[in-house]
């Protein structure tokens, strides 16, 4: 079953069920400083599974883009991607456990869809805890799913209770919606590794393919929980995982997601039967350039750079630049050959790919030829050295532009010494970016749905209309990070804004709190709400039908929330600094005080 059949079969089943189709939202996060990048399918939601309403109603499906940077140090064995498509269904409140389970169980085994012989399905469930009761409910209702196929499920045969560390899914960031989860395991037939061996054993005779989380509770700060108000449902398919699996692969790079341009890339580097290590290089090839077009490519899509997530994507594409002189490949611009493979297959599902592509292709060829000159340096200079300080790897970073992660892994293929302990020191004294910065280095988000941050939210449409009245009306959002301390704003203009420019907008925004002005949320048509004048970049992410946000007579603007009354609960705004994000995009960090 190809990877397009098995996205368009999820996404009809759902609306078969009465779910509302969403595009999928950017991979850049809106108003949430959690993460760099969406790294789930409910990210994009979280204000409408915190009980805002969204406006394509109360059951919805998607597929999303999704990038999680920690998995970046083991791409090169089977299973691991930086970009995935991640499917998954939402009631929103419209529905519980038994339907969510249900449903899950129907689109696996039933033959007009996925066909998973029963007998070969295998599902764990909360145990419980101090903190979290047993979920003997969803033990139940799979009893009656699996009875229903004629198939008796007893508790530690085919049903099986797992710890917080298995089926309990903590929030996005610190804090946030959180709850238990069942998770599905296909049975690859291989022997038990021992007489314990289950579900969630990584000796892979159990393979998960699907995951729905009952988000019933919220995570405090101080690591406590509280029921939700409005308990919500989140599910999980992964489509690289659902591909690899449903077609008896052990390799996800022997999809049809990969296998062309992996076969492309063998062609180019003249390999037939390639070694471990040339097999290792050709799959960081392709996913570490499947997921930079992607990065690139998104609509807010972000530039190679030294900081945040233009350095994820500046680390992805020269790490691919490595293991393409590893495979000594001679054509020229092979980035930019390899990303043209996948815009041309992956295009037909994300048109903003087609779109986007001479800018993909531009960024591309210049970090080739910028990275070349860099890597032809600092190998020359690495190889001067026979042991390498922490001051050493830092100095290959500060003067010749040598990624720090390179570094690291050329000394582990040498077998050479390596101060960590020097290195960290050097490293943490830059306040350079860790490998897992993207998982979680900011607090607050959009989860945190306290007083502070929903005014900062609400504050953004301020500073975006003041912009544009000062600036001109080619200014437009190109991102937002929210916390609890701060608010950041990038936006499009070409020019460093001047000391009596800021003082306007400031001015502007605040005199705009003085006024009190009310905000008042209307659900329109995607197409009317831009008609009459609402702009936003998120659009997208909603659906046909979008909530506007007006604030007075002086801001419209398509946004998911959440929102203040009446601007005069704002405080007063100043601007506390400006500067360049990349090249056309500003940054503004302000606070409310």
């Amino acid at each position: 079953m190809k990877s397009h059949e098995i996205r368009q079969k999820f996404i009809h089943f759902f609306k078969e069920k009465k779910h509302t189709e969403l595009p999928s939202a950017s991979l850049i996060p809106e108003n949430d400083s959690t993460t760099l990048f969406n790294t789930a399918g409910m990210q994009p939601l979280i204000p409408f599974l915190m009980g805002e309403p969204h406006p394509a109603g109360k059951a919805i499906v998607n597929c999303q883009k999704c990038v999680r940077t920690g998995d970046i140090e083991d791409v090169g064995d089977t299973t691991h991607c930086t970009f995935f498509e991640m499917l998954g269904n939402w009631p929103l409140g419209n529905y519980g456990k038994k339907e969510a389970i249900q449903y899950s169980f129907e689109f696996l085994t039933f033959s007009k869809y996925l066909g998973i012989d029963p007998n070969k399905l295998y599902v764990t469930v909360f145990e419980g805890d101090n903190d979290i009761p047993k979920d003997i409910e969803s033990i139940n209702i799979w009893k009656e799913c699996f009875s229903s196929v004629g198939i008796t499920a007893q508790e530690n045969e085919r049903i099986f209770p797992l710890g917080k560390n298995d089926n309990f899914w903590g929030p996005v960031g610190s804090s946030g919606p959180c709850g238990p989860d069942t998770e599905m395991f296909i049975d690859t037939g291989i022997k038990k590794c021992n007489e314990n061996c289950k579900p969630g054993c990584k000796c892979g005779k159990y393979i998960e393919i699907w995951n729905d989380v009952f988000m019933f509770y919220y995570k405090n700060l101080d690591g406590s929980y509280k029921l939700l108000e409005k308990p919500q449902i989140d599910t999980g398919f992964g489509l690289e995982r659902a591909t690899t699996i449903l077609n008896g692969f052990t390799n996800v790079y022997d999809t049809d997601l990969f296998k062309s341009v992996m076969q492309e890339i063998k062609t180019l580097a003249n390999i037939e039967t390639p070694t471990q290590e040339q097999l290792k290089s050709l799959r960081i090839i392709s996913d570490h350039i499947r997921s930079a077009v992607f990065i690139m490519g998104d609509d807010l899509g972000i530039a190679p750079s030294n900081v945040n997530q233009g350095y994820v994507v500046r680390r992805l594409i020269r790490n691919a630049i490595r293991h393409i002189k590893l495979l000594n490949i001679q054509k020229e611009n092979t980035c930019s050959y390899i990303a043209n493979l996948f815009i041309n297959t992956m295009s037909e599902f994300y048109d903003e790919l087609s779109k986007n592509k001479k800018r993909v292709i531009s960024a591309l060829d210049k970090e080739e030829l910028q990275f070349a000159k860099t890597l032809d340096n600092g190998l020359k200079e690495f190889n001067k050295l026979e042991e390498i300080t922490g001051a050493d790897a830092f100095k290959l970073y500060s003067t010749y532009g040598f990624p720090l992660e390179m570094t690291i892994d050329l000394i582990k293929e040498k077998g050479l010494s390596f101060d960590i302990k020097g290195f960290n020191d050097e490293f943490t004294k830059h306040k350079e970016l860790s490998r897992t910065a993207s998982e979680g280095m900011f607090k607050g988000g959009l989860a945190d749905h306290s007083e502070i941050v929903t005014k900062y939210h609400t504050a953004t449409h301020l500073l975006h209309q003041a912009l544009r009245e000062t600036l001109g009306v080619h200014v437009e959002q190109r991102g937002s990070n929210i916390t609890a301390e701060r608010m950041r704003f990038d936006f499009s203009h070409p020019d460093k804004l001047t000391p009596d420019q800021l003082h306007m907008i400031e001015d502007l925004v605040n005199e705009k709190i003085k006024n009190s002005l009310t905000i008042k949320c209307e659900l329109k048509p995607i197409e009317e709400a831009k008609n009459s004048g609402a702009i936003g970049l998120f659009g997208n992410k909603y659906g046909n039908q979008v909530n506007v946000y007006t604030i007075g007579d002086f801001s419209k603007e398509i946004c998911g929330g959440p929102h203040v009354e009446n601007t005069s609960e704002l405080g007063h705004f100043r601007i506390i600094k400006e500067e360049a994000c990349s090249a056309g995009i500003r940054r503004i960090k302000a606070v409310l005080e």
